[in-house]
């Protein structure tokens, strides 16, 4: 396993309400990972549920910065090109990212991220399908089949394990994006999209949106062309 970041802290939990809230509670006692092996309040996206089977991951990382509100945003595709990284290292092919936030084996969902910021800090949620793919009769319509890794590679990894390899992909990326800027972890980001120069659909809070999957902007924005010209979303739902 690789060495674990000498300036991260690491907390293990056998149960807790869910991850970003613990993150939330340490602000300010040092940057770190928080996991835990049973999560009873887990959320997505708009306050969904996220499901966590026994066997898999739900972890946050707590980082502190100064950066403004559109940089630590955009720590949501340095992790999706951490989690890429270490799915890969357990023998994972055929992986894609979603826009915003969403990591996908052979076009099914194994992995979700979920940011939430406070006075100084980031918290970076990442659940993973490690052992079991959530009830997909308790998914909402539209969504993405989900995927286990276990299923994909057919063995366990356990959590602590993916925890170690992803501690470590997430600092060099997030060293790439303090170095070089956003330009490099876009590029990189793009390489890997899923639906890149497709038709998707994005759902806004009062309409629904359909165009070809452009870009994503200097900003992390969705680009579309619409019948109606260029869409730039800061902030959508996308299913196709």
């Amino acid at each position: 396993m690789p060495d674990w970041p000498a300036h991260l802290g690491r907390v293990i939990l056998e149960t807790v309400d869910s991850t970003n809230l613990e993150a939330a509670r340490r602000i300010n006692t040092g940057d770190q990972w928080i996991l835990t092996h049973k999560q009873t309040a887990g959320t997505g996206r708009r306050g969904k549920v996220w499901e966590m089977p026994k066997g898999n991951f739900a972890a946050s990382l707590l980082m502190h910065s100064s950066d403004d509100m559109q940089a630590l945003a955009q720590r949501s595709f340095v992790a999706a090109l951490a989690l890429q990284d270490t799915l890969e290292s357990f023998g994972a092919t055929d992986i894609t990212l979603k826009w915003p936030n969403d990591v996908l084996v052979k076009g099914q969902k194994i992995a979700g991220i979920l940011l939430a910021s406070a006075s100084g800090a980031i918290i970076i949620g990442i659940g993973v399908n490690l052992a079991k793919a959530p009830d997909i009769k308790k998914l909402e319509p539209n969504a993405l089949p989900p995927i286990a890794l276990s299923n994909v590679i057919g063995s366990h990894v356990s959590a602590l394990d993916f925890l170690a390899a992803l501690a470590t992909g997430f600092e060099r990326f997030e060293q790439q994006m303090r170095d070089f800027g956003f330009d490099p972890i876009r590029r990189a980001w793009l390489d890997n999209a899923a639906k890149l120069g497709e038709v998707i659909y994005a759902r806004l809070p009062n309409r629904v949106e359909t165009g070809t999957f452009e870009t994503i902007d200097e900003t992390g924005a969705l680009v579309l062309m619409t019948a109606k010209g260029r869409l730039v979303l800061p902030a959508a739902d996308v299913f196709f």
